[in-house]
């Protein structure tokens, strides 16, 4: 304890608490569709795959949206960034409690889209809160704030419980409070210390060209213009990728040109993704696989993602002292047993329960580890690579909700989505294996990384990337 102590006195930790709470409350708006599922289904008919597609929009904005918040914040003071992302997430929490009658689904995926501001704020807090730390704490600091994702329990926790007395659209509003607090903190503490290039209002302008086009993008996936059925809805992610990578200036897209930076993708898509693409599909999960009640299902789902934040700063002090790289490859093997145990079993509930916390502290410990590695392979562009690979992880908690809903209308069985699932952990592990020797030389530069034939230990203090 003292030791944390110390370390979070080496930088600004009023700037961390005020990156925590913004993070916080953005991932309590970001997944409030979540819980509130079973609810909104009884007033408005969807199908299954519909139910999916509604919580897996927002979850989607927020991979979209991370990119060009991300590049804005690498060219302005990210506390103005943050005031702006807490203004536009707040809409849906004003909007649904003063509307007469019943939304129109139509009306619900515009609103997710302002959700995922909410998620999208990953994309500041991180690089934000650890812009006043040392390197050699980074695990722990972006840990810390991004334990934000805490929020989800305040969904399972609270909002079921306000839907079931006061109506799904009223209970919406008990997210404004939360977010005014946060507003406050955020401008009386925080502060950024990231270094800052490019032009503002390119940035901003591309910010909100994103935005918009998303809104565009997912009515016309609704209103069928890129195919009927489930084309449309698997193409909506490569879309707005495209659309975000197309704003951004040249010098940030050749990021996207490095072997790296799509393995980390892959692998923050399987472990953060896990995490949020479940958290908002769990509930949904609950009450149809073993037809636990609502309320229940939302208290679950609030355990579950409790577990899996708690733990995320964890994984970054883990992997500050062995390397995100072995803590992945430990966190990799697990994600993929569990996922391959549900499509094989299917269990009973008190297996699926065990197996749903496995999976969950694997994600949280995945997620911390994941982010250790960012600053320490991409200095000086922590703001831009943490939209690329928060949107990678976005991205990736978008098909899990939605894969899921296809597997279950297509073969009445979560097996395949499962199985699908294990099959790209397995595929990230062994990327993250093949290239374990080569990041070792960046990931742990004051470590032994590797023994010369004949046993001799070799330094990789002054390696370079």
């Amino acid at each position: 304890m003292k030791n944390l102590t110390t370390s979070l006195k080496t930088g600004n930790w009023r700037s961390l608490l005020a990156c925590f709470l913004y993070f916080d409350t953005g991932f309590t708006v970001w997944v409030l569709y979540g819980p509130l599922a079973p609810f909104i289904s009884k007033d408005i008919a969807m199908t299954a795959a519909q139910q999916g597609f509604l919580v897996a929009v927002p979850v989607l904005a927020a991979a979209i949206l991370r990119v060009t918040l991300g590049n804005l914040y690498q060219s302005t003071d990210g506390r103005r960034v943050a005031l702006m992302g807490v203004v536009l997430s707040s809409i849906p929490t004003i909007v649904l409690p003063l509307l007469p009658g019943v939304p129109s689904y139509s009306l619900m995926l515009v609103l997710g889209v302002f959700l995922g501001m909410g998620g999208a704020s990953f994309a500041v807090a991180l690089p934000m809160a650890g812009s006043t730390y040392a390197p050699k704490v980074q695990g722990l600091v972006l840990g810390l704030a991004a334990a934000g994702n805490i929020g989800a329990v305040l969904d399972g926790f609270l909002f079921p419980h306000l839907a079931e007395a006061f109506g799904w659209k009223a209970s919406t509003a008990a997210a404004l409070p939360l977010l005014a607090i946060t507003a406050v903190a955020l401008y009386a503490w925080a502060a950024d210390a990231g270094e800052k290039t490019g032009s503002t209002l390119r940035a901003l302008t591309g910010f909100a060209v994103t935005l918009v086009g998303l809104i565009v993008l997912v009515l016309a996936v609704h209103g069928g213009v890129f195919g009927t059925g489930r084309t449309g809805v698997l193409m909506l992610p490569v879309i707005g990728a495209l659309l975000a990578i197309a704003v951004l200036p040249k010098r940030y897209r050749a990021v996207l040109g490095e072997r790296d930076t799509w393995v980390v993708m892959l692998i923050y898509s399987i472990t953060f993704g896990g995490f949020v693409g479940m958290s908002s599909y769990v509930t949904l999960l609950l009450t149809t696989l073993y037809q636990m009640p609502k309320i229940e299902a939302g208290l679950f789902m609030a355990l579950l993602a409790f577990l899996g934040a708690i733990v995320r700063p964890f994984g970054g002090y883990v992997a500050d002292r062995v390397t995100g790289v072995r803590a992945l490859l430990v966190l990799l093997v697990v994600i993929a047993a569990a996922d391959f145990t549900f499509a094989i079993w299917m269990p009973p509930v008190a297996g699926g329960i065990v197996l749903l916390i496995c999976l969950y502290i694997a994600f949280g410990l995945g997620n911390g580890s994941t982010f250790q590695l960012v600053p320490q392979r991409w200095k000086g562009k922590t703001g831009l690579l943490s939209g690329i690979v928060g949107a990678a992880g976005g991205i990736g908690g978008f098909y899990l909700p939605v894969i899921m809903a296809i597997a279950k209308e297509s073969t009445g069985s979560y097996q395949m989505g499962f199985a699908t699932f294990g099959v790209l952990a397995t595929c990230a592990f062994g990327l993250l294996l093949a290239l374990r020797s080569q990041w070792l030389r960046w990931a742990a530069p004051a470590m032994a990384v590797g023994s010369a034939p004949g046993g001799v230990a070799i330094s990789t203090a002054h390696a370079t990337e």
